[in-house]
């Protein structure tokens, strides 16, 4: 009899975790994604599943940063990675390390993710759009110190207006980090005073290439910049998520100069042309301003000066007379009144008059307290009146004299033996206190029905 070979359970799941993950080192796996979840910790635990079968899956929080877009439930995905064995639980798991859409490219599955979110806070709206500065006196540019595009940018604003101020903040335009420093650059320029348009762009290249322009770091620091902002980033077939949340968007580098920066020598000709209107709006001005003297010249006013002062002369004679009539009536006026009152005081006698008034007031009052007084003597006896009426109407009242109340369980008065049949309980409520009890018979001639006592 051969000898068996027993294994432990971990014995099995080692060897079996073992097999495995030398037979599947690397696989990739075409399914659909469900029960996507990403937890604390920062990494993502999700199902992989076609119409037969299913495989769990994770992907690490290290290796997120490598997959562009959102993975939700219900995309069709291809993985890359391990199989691996979870002892713990018996179970194998694929360990992600790549993960891409199935059709839609993953770069272009982001860019319309993320396309879609910003439109839905109204990043995109024309509402929020600033216009930019007629005439800047200093712009910033966030782009490569190497690239073709900053020398483009730097030639056209030098040949139509080389006085202007330029600030320039270096970064990255592709690769990793990049979106980074194209953030950090732009609010670096809102830092510094006296910035008045940015300049945001690169020249052409791949989508790829062009991917940190479509990056939503980028996105919310274009947004949060005080100064407007010109993106202006490839070709102009090249649309990125910064051109649409951008004040202006601009074809090429070049093309964003030019809308920056007008025309010296047009400047120049418009100032030219302004002073010759102000010059001619003077001469026309100068001309009605001349004959407008000539005719005041002419005026008496001015051929006789003291006319004017003779004039108001007599018309502060004929108010001052006026003043002095008026002021001697109403002095008489006065005196007549006061020697008036001073009759009347004589004749009335002003402290035998305020003694009158006084015994008056004090009759008035004494009659006022003894109303008041007999008004509340009748409300008393009335009150008690209404008291007593009320005391020999209660019920209360009635049953202090030995009378009982009969009540039958649903509340009903018992005013007829035929109400409660033998065996009917019914509550008796006394002076004091009330008795629950059982008819025991019931005469319809005899209203004092023999009851029993059940409390």
């Amino acid at each position: 009899m051969s000898q068996r070979r027993v294994l432990t359970v971990s014995e099995l799941s080692q060897q079996l975790r073992e097999a495995l993950e030398q037979r599947f080192p690397a696989v990739w796996v075409e399914g659909e994604i469900s029960n996507f979840k990403v937890y604390g910790s920062g990494h993502a635990y999700f199902t992989l599943k076609d119409a037969q079968a299913q495989v769990r899956a994770v992907l690490f929080r290290n290796r997120t940063r490598r997959i562009r877009f959102e993975p939700r439930d219900g995309q069709h995905v291809l993985a890359f990675g391990a199989i691996e064995v979870y002892a713990q639980r018996g179970e194998y798991q694929l360990v992600v390390e790549l993960l891409e859409p199935r059709g839609l490219g993953a770069l272009q599955l982001a860019y319309e993710q993320l396309k879609s979110r910003l439109a839905a806070e109204g990043l995109f709206d024309q509402g929020r759009k600033r216009p930019l500065p007629r005439f800047p006196r200093t712009i910033g540019i966030v782009t490569s110190p190497s690239g073709a595009a900053i020398r483009d940018m730097l030639r056209v604003i030098g040949r139509r207006f080389g006085e202007l101020h330029i600030v320039i903040a270096p970064a990255r335009v592709q690769g990793e980090g990049a979106a980074e420093e194209i953030a950090r650059g732009i609010a670096d320029l809102n830092r510094l005073p006296g910035v008045d348009v940015i300049i945001v762009g690169r020249g052409g290249g791949s989508l790829e290439d062009l991917w940190a322009f479509n990056e939503e770091v980028v996105a919310r620091a274009i947004v949060a910049s005080k100064a407007p902002i010109i993106s202006a980033v490839g070709h102009e077939v090249d649309v990125t998520i910064s051109d649409f949340v951008a004040d202006l968007r601009a074809p090429t580098p070049s093309a964003a100069a030019e809308l920056v920066v007008r025309e010296k020598q047009a400047l120049v000709e418009t100032v030219h042309d302004l002073t010759a209107r102000l010059e001619r709006a003077m001469r026309r001005r100068l001309d009605r301003e001349r004959q407008h003297l000539g005719q005041l010249a002419s005026r008496r006013v001015l051929t006789d000066p003291a006319r004017p002062l003779r004039d108001w002369q007599r018309r502060l004679d004929d108010a001052t007379a006026r003043l002095g009539r008026a002021i001697h009536a109403r002095l008489r006026d006065a005196g007549h009144r006061s020697t008036a009152a001073a009759v009347g005081l004589r004749r009335g006698g002003l402290l035998t008059r305020l003694a009158g008034q006084r015994r008056q007031l004090d009759e008035l009052d004494r009659r006022l307290r003894a109303g008041v007084r007999a008004r509340l003597e009748r409300d008393r006896h009335r009150l008690r009146a209404l008291a007593g009426r009320l005391d020999s109407l209660s019920p209360l009242a009635v049953l202090a004299r030995g009378y009982s109340l009969a009540r039958l369980e649903n509340g009903d008065i018992v005013r007829d033996a035929r109400q409660a049949p033998p065996g009917s309980r019914v509550d008796v409520l006394l002076s004091e206190g009330r008795l629950a009890c059982r008819v025991e018979s019931a005469t319809e001639h005899d209203v004092r029905p023999h009851v029993e006592d059940v409390a």
